[in-house]
Order: C-alpha cells, then sequence, then structure tokens
C-alpha cells in the first residue's frame, strides 16, 4: 500500500521511453488529444496527479477514478462489471469512472481467465472487498484530516461528507493520505439493498470505441518495424510436415524470411491449454499480410502421414460401435436398473448425435510477439494468459517474469482463445526470424482447418414407466470423439430409484477443445428432447412431467451426489411456464430446462415451419443466476447463447475426407443468418439475492432442446441428429 504519485507529464515521458510495454494498461493517457480522459463520456476530466491506492484503483487529485479490469473480455461484458463491483463498494459515482484493461499480474490478481462462465462468480467477493478496503481507507483519511471519528462520516458518489460540521471531502483530496494507511483485515460489504450500480444497467465501457473502430484488438496492434507472419500446416489431420522448398517464397518482394518450427519439441512440459493437431508449422513472414498470403501459395510443401486419416462416416461408425459393445466407466448407478427395466410396462430408449463443430470467432486467431535474448513481450487475444506465459518460458528457457503479457478485447472466443497455440507459434517465428517484432494472422482456413473442435458427441437414453407413467428407471450411456458428454449428477439423477450413466470414449487425431458450454452444448438437447418423448409415453404434460421429478428430488431424493438445487430448479421452469402462457395444446411450442455453470435456465421456445425448414418465432427464458450485476450486459449474453444454440443445432456441421475437413470457410460452412434468428427474446431473471453464477453460456445449452421439442409439436417429426435443418445451398 506504498504511495505513487504519478503526474501526467511524467507519465507521457515514461510511456515514450518504454513503448508502452509495462504500461499497456494505463495506455489511453498516451493518446489523449485534450484534457479529455474517457472519450466515452467527453465530460470526464483527466486528474493532474493521481495515487495509486491498490491494484485495483488509481484515483486522481479531481476524484476521478481508474478500475483496472483483471480478466479477459471476450464479449462476456467483464470489462464493464467486474469493475462495476468495485465502484459500488468504493461508493464512486459511475460517471468518474475510467476502466482500463490489466495486463497479466499474477502478484496483484487471482484466476486471470475467461472461461467456465466464472469471471463474476469468482471475482464477486475478492472484487467487493477491494472496493470496501478502498472506501475504509478514504474515510479514516478524511477522518484524520477533518479531526473526526471515521464513524461520524459518511459517502455517496466519492464524496465524504460530515454531516454534523457540514463540511466534505473528496476522493482525491485524501487518496495520498489513505494510500499510507493499513488496511484492516476485514470488512462491512454493503447490504445488497443499498446498491446503486450493481443491478441497474450500464452500457459497454468499450462501446463507443467499438463503433468508431478504435484500436481495441489484437488485430489492431502496431509496433515499429514490426513484420506480419502466416502458418502453413498440414491439409489433413493425420499428416505431418516432410521437407519445404521456400526458393520461390523468398525472393518475392517484402519477404523477409521463412521459417519451420515446433511448438512442441521433446522434453517440455505442456500446459493443458497447449491442444495442438499440428505443432510443427512453416510461417511466412513479410512487410505486409497480402504479400505474405501469395508466398504462402508459393511455398512447396511434402507432407507425410503421422497416423490414419479418419473421415466422417468410419468415425461415426466407430462411434457407434463403442456405444453397442464398448466396456463402460460406470460413473454412477442407483437401486438396481436391470431389474427395473426388466419389469417396465413401457420402455423408451432414443439415440441422439452431434457433429464435430469449430468456434468461428468473428476475429480470427492472431498475436503479436517480440522475443530477444533477455525478454518476450507478448500482446493479443488470449483467454488463458497464465498458461500461455507458462508454456513460453518452457519454450524459451526464459523466466517468467521476463514474459509480458498484455491481453486485447477479442472479437469472441467461445473456448477456442483458451488454447494458445496461436501466441506460442507467433513466440516462436519471432525467436527464428531473429527477434524481430511479428504479428501472426490466421486465415480463416487456417483456423477452420486447425481443429480444436467441438467433439463429435453420440448418446442412448432408456427410461422405464410403470403401469401409472410413473419413470421408475433411467439410463445414460455416451461416448464421444477424446471424452464422454455425460454428466452423471445432474438431474434427472436424484429423481428416480433406479439409475445408471455410463461413460465411454473414442481417440481422434482431430483435435478437440472447450467450445461454449462443453459438454453441456449437446447432452442437454438430447437429455431435454428424449424428457419430452418419456413424458408422451407416460401421457403427461411436458413441464408438470419434470416438475413431479423436481418434487422428488426435493423432498426425498435418491443418492447424495445431486449437483443441482431442485428448489432452483424448478423454479425457472414454473417462472417461464408462467410467463410464456404455456398451454400444453400448443402444437408450435417446446420447453427445456437445465442446470451448468452453476445457473439455472429453461426456455419456452416457439416456431413455424417454413417449407422443410423451422424458423423461431419467439423464446421465453427464465434465468436463476443470483445477482445480476449488470442487467444491459446479462440481457446480451442470454439473447446471444440463444441465437448461437438454435444456429449451430440446425445448420453447424464439420465433416472430414481423409482426415480434411469439407468446411474451410462460410461459403461451405452454414451459420445462422439475421433473418433466421428469433422475432423476439423475453428474458425473466429470478431476484433471490443469491451471490452470482455463470451467466455467458448457461443460455445455450436448453435451447438445443427446446428447439427439438418444437420440432416435433410442429411437424410431428422428432429430430434426433443434429444439424437438424436439411442441408441447402448458401446464397448471397
Amino acid at each position: 500500500m506504498s504511495v505513487q504519485h504519478t503526474s501526467r507529464r511524467s507519465f507521457l515521458k515514461v510511456s515514450a521511453a518504454t513503448g508502452g510495454g509495462l504500461m499497456l494498461g494505463l495506455s489511453w493517457l498516451t493518446s489523449c488529444e485534450s484534457d479529455k480522459a474517457n472519450k466515452a463520456d467527453p465530460e470526464l476530466q483527466m486528474p493532474a496527479e493521481w495515487v495509486t491506492v491498490n491494484a485495483f484503483l488509481k484515483i486522481g487529485d479531481n476524484g476521478v477514478v481508474t478500475i483496472m479490469s483483471p480478466n479477459p473480455e471476450i464479449g462476456q461484458n467483464v470489462k464493464t462489471s467486474m469493475p462495476m463491483i468495485v465502484a459500488e463498494e468504493l461508493d464512486v459515482d459511475w460517471k468518474n469512472v475510467i476502466v482500463e484493461q490489466a495486463g497479466l499480474d499474477t502478484e496483484n490478481y487471482t484466476r486471470q481467465l475467461a472461461g467456465g462462465s466464472q469471471s463474476i462468480r469468482h471475482g464477486w467477493e475478492p472484487l467487493r472487498k477491494t472496493g470496501a478496503m478502498a472506501r475504509y481507507l478514504l474515510v479514516a483519511a478524511a477522518a484524520q484530516q477533518l479531526e473526526v471519528d471515521a464513524s461520524e462520516l459518511r459517502t455517496e458518489n466519492g464524496v465524504i461528507y460530515h454531516d454534523g460540521s457540514d463540511r466534505s471531502l473528496g476522493y482525491g483530496e485524501v487518496a495520498s493520505l489513505a494510500a499510507t494507511l493499513t488496511p484492516p483485515e476485514e470488512v462491512t460489504l454493503k447490504d445488497p439493498a443499498d446498491f446503486k450500480i450493481i443491478g441497474h444497467g450500464k452500457k459497454n465501457v468499450d462501446a463507443r470505441k467499438i463503433v468508431k473502430g478504435e484500436p481495441l484488438y489484437g488485430l489492431d496492434v502496431q509496433r515499429e518495424g514490426m513484420m506480419y507472419a502466416a502458418i502453413v500446416h498440414p491439409p489433413a489431420f493425420g499428416l505431418k510436415l516432410k521437407s519445404v522448398d521456400d526458393t520461390e517464397a523468398r525472393s518475392m518482394p517484402g519477404i523477409h524470411d521463412v521459417v519451420t518450427i515446433d511448438a512442441r519439441p521433446e522434453g517440455v512440459e505442456q500446459q493443458w491449454s497447449d491442444v495442438n493437431a499440428f505443432p510443427q508449422l512453416v510461417a511466412v513472414v513479410g512487410n505486409n499480410t497480402w504479400r505474405v498470403l501469395q508466398a504462402k501459395k508459393a511455398l512447396k510443401i511434402e507432407w507425410e502421414s503421422d497416423s490414419a486419416p479418419e473421415s466422417t462416416a468410419g468415425h461415426r461408425s466407430a462411434l457407434e460401435d463403442l456405444l453397442n459393445d464398448g466396456k463402460a466407466e460406470e460413473a454412477r448407478r442407483d437401486g438396481d436398473p436391470e431389474a427395473a427395466f426388466a419389469s417396465a410396462a413401457t420402455v423408451v430408449e432414443r439415440s441422439y448425435s452431434a457433429p464435430f463443430l469449430p468456434h468461428n470467432t468473428m476475429e480470427p486467431m492472431n498475436f503479436f510477439a517480440h522475443v530477444t535474448e533477455d525478454k518476450a513481450e507478448l500482446v493479443g487475444p488470449i483467454q488463458t494468459p497464465e498458461f500461455l506465459r507458462k508454456t513460453v518460458s518452457a519454450l524459451l528457457n526464459m523466466p517468467e517474469e521476463k514474459i509480458d503479457i498484455m491481453m486485447t478485447r477479442m472479437g469472441g472466443g467461445f473456448g477456442r482463445r483458451l488454447y494458445g497455440n496461436f501466441g506460442v507459434e507467433a513466440v516462436l517465428i519471432s525467436k527464428a526470424a531473429g527477434g524481430i517484432p511479428v504479428k501472426l494472422v490466421y486465415s480463416r482456413e487456417d483456423d477452420m482447418t486447425q481443429g480444436t473442435y467441438r467433439p463429435e458427441y453420440l448418446v442412448r437414453y432408456r427410461a422405464g414407466l410403470d403401469e401409472d407413467g410413473k419413470l421408475i428407471a433411467f439410463h445414460v450411456r455416451g461416448t464421444g470423439a477424446n471424452e464422454s458428454p455425460v454428466f452423471a449428477n445432474r438431474f434427472p439423477a436424484g429423481t428416480v430409484d433406479n439409475y445408471l450413466a455410463e461413460n465411454l470414449s473414442i481417440e481422434t487425431n482431430v483435435s478437440t477443445g472447450a467450445w461454449r458450454a462443453p459438454r453441456s452444448n449437446f447432452i442437454a438437447g438430447a437429455e431435454q428432447a428424449f424428457l419430452d418423448e418419456v413424458a408422451e409415453a407416460a401421457g403427461k404434460d411436458p413441464i408438470e412431467f419434470r416438475l413431479e421429478l423436481f418434487e422428488r428430488a426435493k423432498t426425498d431424493p435418491v443418492g447424495e451426489d445431486n449437483d443441482y438445487d431442485a428448489e432452483r430448479y424448478a423454479g425457472v421452469l414454473e417462472l417461464v411456464r408462467d410467463k410464456s402462457g404455456w398451454n400444453t395444446n400448443d402444437d408450435k411450442r417446446g420447453v427445456a430446462a437445465y442446470y451448468c455453470h452453476n445457473s439455472y435456465v429453461a426456455q419456452v421456445l416457439e416456431l413455424e415451419m417454413k417449407g422443410s425448414e423451422p424458423r423461431v418465432t419467439e423464446v421465453h427464458c427464465a434465468v436463476d443466476c443470483g445477482i445480476v450485476v449488470n442487467p444491459e450486459g446479462a440481457l446480451n449474453q442470454i439473447q446471444g447463447g440463444i441465437i448461437d444454440g438454435i444456429g449451430h443445432a440446425l445448420y453447424g456441421a464439420v465433416t472430414f475426407t481423409d482426415g480434411k475437413p469439407d468446411q474451410q470457410n462460410f461459403d461451405t460452412y452454414r451459420l445462422i443468418r439475421h433473418a433466421e434468428a428469433p422475432q423476439s427474446i423475453h428474458t425473466h431473471f429470478v431476484d433471490n439475492g443469491i451471490a452470482p453464477t455463470g451467466l455467458g453460456e448457461p443460455s445455450l445449452p436448453p435451447v438445443i432442446g427446446a428447439l427439438a421439442n418444437a420440432i416435433y409439436r410442429a411437424s410431428g417429426e422428432r429430430v434426433y441428429e443434429q444439424p437438424f435443418a436439411k442441408p441447402r445451398e448458401l446464397k448471397g
């Protein structure tokens, strides 16, 4: 808690001298054309001097507060919502807040990672304490200056008031003294009933810059002397580099170098995030993107077999054989499922499948790296900066403290940027090309054929009903590429006496990884479609059938490892039933409910059939994610997840011929169009005052089941295999 005074002029001098390297988190200062600190609020005046209170906070002498946002921003809006939490407890006027992206700093921040919809959940209490601690110190400093007891003071919008003497001090007036005081071990946090920032919609702090095209993203990074790089990897899974003739490419104008790299050399410890089907690459380095791309075409490369190439039909056949005859891992067993099925009056059995999916982020993979003998500077869109630094440290044999990583805003992640191979590649290319600054940029084809796909999945469900339509047995058996999609302890586990969950998986040379709401993005849709079919066999309304199961889980649950709260689960289902005006006789609606990432979501989806293709007209969505920090950003997350889930369930698929992806760009890979998105989405949040849980992913999984159920009710045809819509030619 040392005092650090920095004048505007001295900061600019330091920034100019260092190129902004160590102070990139405050790079907004170097580009100011006037005394306006934040172009999002033209009335906000830059302070002449500011004080560092802690790693999250800098307070200007005029009361302007800079709040550092520590986690990567991939569109989930944490760059706005995390500072809102700090500002709430600090009790500052949001209009006087500037938000800046922090770089990787494991000494002052924890879990600088974007994944699993956990940023707000894990940051909730630490961020509140950060703001509250700073407020405590400011009040203590004011008490000294005013010579009164701190208990006599109150704060409001960045001002400390002593009502007894009608005196007040702004935060900026006491910040220097506050930073010298010893913070207490514990602080009192606000009662949520007193929140003035949390729970009130705030615009994205980068919105104006995004609209104006100001530099925020990895693709925007520029450095003096920077070269551009492009990669070439094997055209098919199962191949590796044999030889390269780069004679013609080297002779082309503007080409600086052609290098080969190995991102997975023997003896180097790999991180979990180092998923990469093609670690051995050829890279072309030149003075602009166009010349580099042309030089790529001039390379003469030979490839050789590394493992057997796979095709979609053969891979699917292997999954089916494994599901039918493979020895499974028994993940959970309750009661005697075999005996219960043998005595059941009705048995319903169905199988569901989904293909490999790419992430297709709007901003393609890219990264800037400048590697010298004694340090490495990395800048780019990465969800896992800490793990990237560990890998780079091992590859360069360089201490981690010599590696500086700055996160940029990302044009989408969806799990793809958890795996930092593109950052590693930029580092190795910079080193191999002589230690020059390099920005690596993937083409769309590079990205879509590199792998790290959502795995292909296959699952089989069985349900046994007695003569009264009561569920007495349930069996789920799932397999997939490199992993099983089954969550053994999720609903309907705990609701039925006889239950069995089994896992299988098949190894593949097609690299796979997390894709928005991993595993849940498939199994939720399959489970919810199956439960509708079981409800129909039982002669019950789909919602009432589920609520009966939840009642069992609430009053007399089976087993002790059920990982959901049946009361909250049933609550969102009842809420969406009431808000949507659910009618079991409505032949255009489907329902689904699912729990993942610590949150509960239920949806009712309505659609129309346009020939053979469904068009979603309306979605009602009930969400229990605890306290909603920023309602405006929360709505964006819910709506985005719903549209994403509908689009990929209807159209998304990557197939393979002899190991080569058949879809390599948007001319062959089908995404949802604007006109195909739901005409309206109504979101209903549960207000329960519970600490926040995940939000970026939970709305996607259940909408796939709601969609499948609506298709059946509108067309009379059940769908078991994704994508649901029949392939058709793309137009326009």
